[in-house]
Order: structure tokens, then C-alpha cells, then sequence
């Protein structure tokens, strides 16, 4: 999770009232999760992954849904900085893991449009509680992949130039005794 100090008595002049709001500095806890996902495209009708580039109304709405903090001021994320952004979008892009998945440079990039339903559904086929909505993202599509490898049959998995050659050297082992040959 990512914690922000936003604002610095900022101050705001509202027209219905007229008059000047100051806003108070308020720490503020944000968790990029598929649970902040799925609220922020049952808002918009529309799948989060699919904006190439957010525009600054939809991704501050998106932080919106991030907050944990309870009772936060609207006028508090009118306060956020260029710096506050980008501390959220490096927060956002941290895989928030040790665990490192090659993938296949050959592989094709799929073109199907992934939403927070799909996510939940790979989640639940893999045996993953639902708890685990309110992890970082990236770290609980990590765990969806490694559980989907390591779940799948041994045979289906590419092996690597050295487990051939073991595999291979075994069948020669095999066939040279039922044989009965040298070679």
C-alpha cells in the first residue's frame, strides 16, 4: 500500500457559499487492487485495461477508488501535485514481488480485452481466495501465473535444452537395454 501526505492548507473558494475552504493536509492510504479495479469499471462501463492512456479525470477517479483512508475530503485529491501522480503510477507499475516469470518472446500477444471479472474468474479457477482482491495487483497476477504454471501438467511445460537432453539420454539408456545394444 502507498501512503500520501496531500495537501498543505490549500485553499479553495466555493461559489454556492461565497467563501474560502481551506484544506487540510490528510494522509492518505492507497492500495492498487482488483478490488479498486472492479469498483472503478462498475462506474465507468468500461474495461480498465483497455485505456492506452487514462485521462486525468478517469485516473483520479481511479485513485478515488484506491483510497482506504475512510473520510477523505473530495477537495483533498484537488490538492494532489505532479509528484503525488507520480508516485501513484510508480507505485501502480511495481511488480511487488520477488518472483521473476520469463515470458516467451515468441509467444503471441493476445488481443482479448481483460476486466476485473475475467481476473476474478482466473483467480477463483486457480483455487485463490477472494481475500486476495485487495493485494497489489500486479503481485496477485503474478501469483495467478505462477499458480497456472505450476498447476498445469508437467508435459504441456516447455522444457529447457537441458531437460531434453536428460529426457534424451534416458530413452537412449532404455532403448540400448531392451535392445540389448551398445549404441
Amino acid at each position: 500500500m502507498l501512503q500520501l501526505i496531500i495537501g498543505n492548507d490549500n485553499e479553495f473558494f466555493d461559489e454556492r457559499r461565497n467563501e474560502f475552504i481551506t484544506v487540510k493536509p490528510k494522509l492518505i492510504t492507497l492500495e492498487h487492487s482488483l478490488f479498486s479495479i472492479a469498483k472503478w469499471e462498475a462506474k465507468w462501463k468500461k474495461p480498465f485495461f483497455a485505456e492506452k492512456e487514462m485521462s486525468p479525470a478517469l485516473f483520479k477517479d481511479y485513485i478515488k477508488f484506491m483510497t482506504v483512508t475512510q473520510k477523505v475530503d473530495p477537495l483533498t485529491y484537488e490538492c494532489m501535485t505532479m509528484a503525488h501522480l507520480k508516485a501513484i503510477r510508480d507505485y501502480m507499475a511495481d511488480p511487488m514481488t520477488a518472483t521473476k516469470i520469463k515470458d516467451n518472446p515468441n509467444a503471441k500477444k493476445s488481443s482479448r480485452i481483460i476486466t476485473s471479472e475475467l481476473v476474478y474468474y482466473w483467480m477463483f479457477a486457480q483455487g485463490i481466495p477472494i481475500e486476495c482482491d485487495k493485494w497489489h495487483f500486479n503481485r496477485l497476477m503474478t501469483l495467478i501465473r505462477v499458480s497456472s504454471i505450476e498447476s498445469s501438467p508437467k508435459k504441456n511445460r516447455k522444457m529447457n535444452a537441458k531437460d531434453i537432453r536428460a529426457q534424451n539420454a534416458e530413452l537412449n539408456r532404455q532403448r540400448r537395454k531392451l535392445y540389448n545394444t551398445s549404441g
